[in-house]
C-alpha cells in the first residue's frame, strides 16, 4: 500500500491535520517537535458508488478505498546538516511515494511559529531547500561513482553523467527535481536516485479566520502553481472539532469557511491524481469493496490484488462501468441483457469499471 506523508515547519498544525484525515487523536501540542517518532493511520473515504452497489448485489459487508497517512515530525532550518530531527525527518520522507507540505497560514497567540513570524512563501522555501540540500549530496555522491567509470569510455556511464551534471545544476537553481525534464532513460536514472524533491508534493493551506483575510492561502495556491503542483486550503483545527458534531451541524459550520466537498474526499482526489490513481469496484454477497489501483493496470494484475488464486486461474473478466450499471437492478439481469462485457488478461482497468472475475478454483 502506497503512502503519503504529511510534512512541514513545526507548528503549521500537522498533527492536527492527520487527525482529522484518520480520526486518530495523537497529540497535537503547541510547541516543536510534538511529533517525533512518525504516526501512521488510515485515510479512508466513502464511496458513494460503493453503497449503491452493496444495495443492488445484497452485499453485506463494505469497503470504501482507503490510503495510508504518515505524520512526520516537524522540520526546521539545517535538517539537512542534521539540525532538529533532520535526519530522522528526511529519512522518513523517503519511505513514502508522496507528500502533503502543510503551510502555516494561522495566528494563534499563544502556538509559536519557529522562525518568529508567519510567512507562508518563507516556510515553503525553508523545506523545499532542505530537500534540495539532501537530493544535491545524493547526486555528488552518485557523480564521483559515475565519473570513473565514464573515463573508462563507458557510454552509459557518460550518458548518466550528463544526465547528474544537468540534474545537479537544476537542484542548484533552487528547483525540485520534479520540475525538471526528462526522457525515459533519464527517468530510470531518476528513479535509481530516490530523491525527496522527486516525490509529488501537494500543498496545504492550514487557515484560521486571520489568514484568509489576509489572502495567505492565495500565496500558498500561486506558489504550488508555480511549481506545477496543486494546493488544498483547509483549517485543520476546525476539521477535528467537527468530528463531535451532528453531520448537519459539521456540514454547517464548514460551509460557513467555505468548505463544500468532505476534507477526507478532497484528500483522496488529490492523491489519486498526484500518483494517477483510480477506482474499479468489485461486490460479492459477502462484501463490496472499492479498490485503488495505478493508472494502467490490467485485469490480470488486478485480480491479484484481490487474490494470488484469482490471478492464478484467470478465465476472463466481467466488466460495466458503474453508470451503466445503474440502468439495471442487478449485475446479473445487466449480464443476461448484453450489457456486460467479457475480457481479457490484458484489459486495462478503467475508473468506475465494476468487475467480476471468472477463474479456475
Amino acid at each position: 500500500m502506497k503512502k503519503a506523508g504529511i510534512v512541514g515547519l513545526p507548528n503549521s498544525g500537522k498533527s492536527t491535520l492527520f487527525n482529522a484525515l484518520t480520526n486518530q487523536n495523537v497529540p497535537a501540542e503547541k510547541y516543536p517537535f510534538c511529533t517525533i517518532d512518525p504516526n501512521v493511520g488510515v485515510l479512508v473515504v466513502e464511496d458513494e458508488r460503493l453503497n449503491k452497489l452493496a444495495q443492488l448485489e445484497g452485499s453485506k459487508d463494505k469497503v470504501h478505498p482507503f490510503f495510508h497517512i504518515v505524520d512526520i515530525a516537524g522540520l526546521v532550518k539545517g535538517a539537512s546538516k542534521g539540525e532538529g530531527l533532520g535526519n530522522q525527518f528526511l529519512d522518513h520522507i523517503s519511505k513514502v511515494d508522496m507528500i502533503f507540505h502543510v503551510v502555516r497560514c494561522f495566528k494563534i497567540d499563544d502556538v509559536s511559529h519557529p522562525m518568529g513570524s508567519v510567512d507562508p512563501a518563507r516556510d515553503i522555501e525553508v523545506v523545499e531547500i532542505e530537500l534540495m540540500l539532501k537530493d544535491l549530496e545524493t547526486v555528488n555522491r552518485r557523480i564521483e561513482k559515475i565519473a570513473k567509470q565514464a573515463k573508462t569510455g563507458d557510454e552509459n556511464a557518460r550518458f548518466e553523467l550528463y544526465f547528474l551534471e544537468r540534474l545537479k545544476h537544476h537542484l542548484e537553481s533552487g528547483k525540485p527535481a520534479r520540475t525538471l525534464e526528462r526522457n525515459e532513460q533519464e527517468q530510470i536514472v531518476l528513479d535509481s536516485l530516490f530523491l525527496l524533491s522527486e516525490k509529488p508534493v501537494i500543498y496545504v493551506a492550514n487557515v484560521d479566520e486571520w489568514g484568509l483575510e489576509q489572502e495567505l492561502d492565495k500565496i500558498v495556491e500561486k506558489m504550488a502553481k508555480e511549481r506545477s503542483s496543486e494546493a488544498i486550503v483547509v483549517n485543520a483545527q476546525v476539521e477535528c472539532e467537527v468530528r463531535e458534531l451532528p453531520f448537519d451541524e459539521a456540514k454547517e459550520l464548514l460551509s460557513a469557511y467555505g468548505f463544500e466537498e468532505g476534507l477526507k474526499k478532497r484528500f483522496l482526489d488529490h492523491i489519486k491524481r498526484a500518483l494517477r490513481l483510480i477506482c474499479f469496484l468489485t461486490a460479492t454477497k459477502n462484501e463490496a469493496r472499492s479498490w485503488l489501483i495505478p493508472e494502467g493496470t490490467t485485469a490480470y494484475d488486478a485480480a491479484g490484488l484481490i487474490h494470488s488464486d484469482i490471478q492464478k486461474g484467470f478465465i476472463k473478466a466481467e466488466v460495466i462501468a458503474f453508470e451503466e450499471l445503474l440502468r439495471y437492478s442487478s449485475f446479473k439481469e445487466a449480464r443476461e441483457a448484453g450489457a456486460v462485457k467479457f475480457h481479457g488478461k490484458d484489459y486495462v482497468i478503467r475508473e468506475g469499471d465494476v468487475v467480476h472475475f471468472l477463474f479456475h478454483a
